[in-house]
């Protein structure tokens, strides 16, 4: 159990993500202010919870702005704390699922899945990037060939109108 704006709440209940929920549900901005003043209020001796309870809030919101920065201060821990790597992990995969960051979220859930390889809020995300890369494959492959289409008629406008001036 972890500690979050003074409710307790465990690994599943704290964002999360299956296939017939695609987004976690966002903090309302009382709750995210109560952690920024937090995490303001401590300033530059802030402490690595109160740093990953405001990240956290950060990810949740609705806000890219706000998950850009949360995604920055999970890496920081990340980075300088290896104790708490592993709890990073998921919320770094979802800020930078939300983000589009879909190269990175999927580095952060595998190295999840190989540290817990049952955890279901990992593998759901998975699936999720999964298909959004999917989806986003087939959006570029269709714009690439709407483009090779574009760029065969005009050739042979051109060509056809350099065939008649000669």
């Amino acid at each position: 159990m972890r500690q979050y704006l003074g409710m307790s709440m465990d690994k599943q209940e704290v964002g999360s993500i299956s296939s017939n929920s695609p987004k976690p549900v966002a903090l309302n901005p009382a709750e995210l202010q109560v952690l920024r003043a937090q995490f303001e209020k401590e300033g530059d001796t802030v402490g690595v919870q109160t740093k990953f309870n405001f990240a956290w809030g950060l990810v949740k919101s609705s806000a890219r702005a706000d998950q850009q920065q949360g995604v920055m201060l999970l890496t920081e821990i990340f980075r300088t704390s290896p104790e708490r790597r592993r709890e990073c992990l998921y919320y770094l995969a979802l800020g930078n699922y939300k983000l589009g960051n879909y190269a990175e979220a999927r580095r952060y859930n595998e190295l999840l899945l190989e540290k817990e390889p049952t955890n279901q809020q990992a593998s759901n995300l998975n699936t999720l990037i999964d298909d959004k890369v999917q989806k986003e494959g087939l959006v570029g492959v269709a714009i690439v060939s709407g483009i090779a289409v574009v760029a065969g008629v005009v050739g042979g406008v051109l060509l056809r109108n350099i065939g008649r001036r000669r």
